[in-house]
């Protein structure tokens, strides 16, 4: 049988407590897009689509290494924003045989707007914390982000 101390199970509880706190925050996350997505008319999915375009046109299998996607999936979210007039499929200058997918001048707004009232929700969430606790927080999710991508 296996016992454990008081420092080993206030560690346990530590790590159970933080991960605990990370899906709380995921969710919360979710479901702030989820409503802002709704407002929209998009699914959330579309609306993270149309946000990682705003820097510019990316090809089908990067962006769904970005959207953590298949390709058939992302082909198929594409074929439903490109239904609506969000987006188009242009050709890669550099590949003729690829394309990439870019935001309309509809597309832009609709991300835009959907950006910043996301931003603007999760700021008032946050906005009792101190600024230390925000920029302790920004820092260990930026941390963490950074880390992930890197294991990719």
């Amino acid at each position: 049988m296996t016992t454990t101390t008081r420092a080993e199970a206030g560690t346990m509880s530590e790590q159970t407590g933080f991960a605990e706190a990370l899906m709380g925050l995921t969710r919360l996350v979710q479901h702030v897009f989820a409503d802002v997505s709704r407002e929209h008319h998009v699914t959330p999915q579309q609306a993270q689509l149309l946000c990682r375009l705003l820097p510019g046109p990316v090809g089908v299998t990067e962006l769904g290494r970005l959207l953590n996607l298949e390709k058939s999936s992302v082909s198929g979210l594409v074929d439903r924003v490109e239904r609506r007039g969000l987006v188009v499929r242009v050709r890669d200058s550099r590949d003729r045989r690829t394309c990439r997918i870019a935001l309309t001048p509809e597309g832009v707004k609709l991300a835009n707007d959907s950006h910043e009232k996301l931003t603007e929700r999760l700021e008032t969430l946050a906005g009792p914390l101190s600024q230390e606790a925000k920029l302790g927080l920004t820092e260990v999710a930026t941390q963490l982000i950074a880390r992930y991508e890197d294991s990719r």
